[in-house]
């Protein structure tokens, strides 16, 4: 007989809890050269969710002047395209992972050495692929090379990591990890494509519309020696990369807290070791989901 869990259109919170720790095991699980591949491919797909919104932005400077408000919701209702294929292919992005390996190392699913070894992998290839599409596809392609394009690019750098203080940025970075975990998070709840890509498609469009902070590496190559690289390294990196740790924080730490309580890995950690991780179906439950739905529902 079917599930209720494989009939239901949508996960309940404590479900999606348990289903964000199986991706952690899936992750654990990965070869590392996987890993790094799949950061590269995310850091590119998430550049052309970049490109698209600068576009919009730099280009409508009749609209800007009469309306800044809107062309902001108009470029922020473009940048999800990237992280729409992001979600979809199962590449690796730092921001959501951030998310899901805090919240398994807590429950013990996966060895603590997992999380930092993880970051710094996806870190590196979501950097590469960032640089990638910034130099090769739109610096020396020249696509932003004539007004009001370059204009809108420099100015776009300037706003991100000239401008702003230390501070102001690390806040921007907590606010974008927060609607980004949401955004993963309903994705992960949703069970078929076209909610998975509302799922994701309202909480980016929000933080990029308000002015968050992810890393901003894509544009700000993208515009060649405008913005110096030290400068961006202190000032707009690293400051973001921290605000994106505590912006993930505030939402895994309450979901181990409300949905979590009675959770036991029951295996998990053991599959991951054996290099078993990377057949599981992200779409089912293990046993101690089952186990946890069971203990919810009382039955």
């Amino acid at each position: 007989m079917e599930s209720a869990f494989s009939i239901q259109s949508t996960l309940k919170p404590d479900q999606v809890a348990v289903l964000m720790i199986e991706h952690a095991v899936v992750k654990h699980g990965t070869r590392y050269d996987k890993v790094f591949f799949k950061a590269v491919l995310a850091g590119i797909m998430l550049s052309f969710g970049g490109l698209m919104n600068e576009l919009v932005q730099a280009g409508s400077t009749t609209l800007a002047l009469e309306n800044p408000a809107l062309v902001k919701i108009l470029g922020g209702f473009v940048f999800p395209t990237g992280f729409v294929l992001i979600v979809m292919l199962g590449l690796e992005l730092l921001t959501s992972n951030m998310c899901v390996f805090p919240m398994a190392v807590v429950k013990k699913a996966i060895p603590w050495w997992s999380l930092p070894v993880n970051w710094i992998i996806v870190t590196f290839g979501n950097l590469c692929g960032s640089l990638f599409v910034a130099a090769i596809l739109v610096h020396y392609s020249g696509i932003v090379s004539t007004e009001p394009y370059l204009s809108g690019f420099v100015a776009y750098a300037e706003k991100k990591a000239v401008t702003p203080e230390w501070h102001q940025i690390f806040l921007r970075g907590i606010g974008c990890n927060i609607l980004v975990c949401l955004a993963v998070w309903l994705a992960s709840g949703a069970k078929e494509t076209t909610s998975k890509l509302i799922a994701i498609w309202i909480p980016i469009w929000i933080f990029v519309a308000v002015g968050f902070d992810h890393g901003n590496e894509y544009v700000l190559r993208a515009t060649g020696d405008h913005v110096r690289r030290r400068r961006y390294i202190r000032k707009s990196l690293i400051a973001t990369y921290l605000g994106n740790i505590v912006g993930a924080a505030i939402v895994w730490a309450p979901a181990v807290y409300f949905y979590l309580g009675d959770f036991s890995p029951a295996g998990l950690m053991e599959e991951a070791e054996e290099g078993k991780a990377s057949s599981m179906d992200p779409n089912r439950r293990s046993s101690a989901a089952t186990t946890l739905s069971t203990r919810k529902d009382g039955s």
